[in-house]
């Protein structure tokens, strides 16, 4: 695995999916008030992954399901519910939801992919503490191909 942290927006990485840090997707997207990825995915590359996502169904805290990318120039966006329904994360969210994710990038054969900090902002959780949890994580995955890790930084 090849592995950069980077501070700038996860939506300009040049990769061939990022990650989405979900909730469980018990309450229809289209209730939810757009904040943080969520909220930039649907401002730049619209409605329609949110869409394909709610056709999954409910996802288990700290599971991933793929989707199309809408008008983003990503393959695809993999979405993680590393957010509980009370819109707290958790370590145990954290690390399940980087674990399924890279499982699934895996099982697809992308080469490159961005995640944001997980559960930091809306999660509750500190950046720095996310990121401690994410690196530790992707030590016990197997990826080939490079992961970066993508701390916000408003232009």
């Amino acid at each position: 695995m090849e592995l950069h942290v980077v501070e700038g927006d996860l939506l300009d990485q040049d990769v061939e999916v990022i990650v989405n840090a979900w909730n469980r997707n018990v309450i229809p997207w289209w209730l939810l008030w757009p904040q943080g990825v969520s909220g930039a995915i649907k401002r730049r590359g619209g409605y329609a992954p949110f869409c394909e996502l709610s056709k999954h169904g409910p996802i288990p805290l700290g599971g991933a399901v793929v989707t199309g990318a809408g008008e983003l120039p990503f393959k695809a966006i993999i979405h993680v519910a590393g957010i509980g329904l009370l819109w707290r994360s958790s370590e145990r969210s954290i690390r399940d939801s980087v674990r399924n994710a890279l499982a699934v990038a895996q099982q697809r054969a992308f080469h490159s992919v961005a995640f944001p900090l997980i559960g930091a902002g809306t999660g509750g959780k500190k950046a720095d503490q996310v990121l401690s949890f994410i690196l530790d994580e992707l030590t016990c995955c197997d990826f080939d191909g490079e992961v970066r890790i993508v701390r916000f930084k408003h232009k």
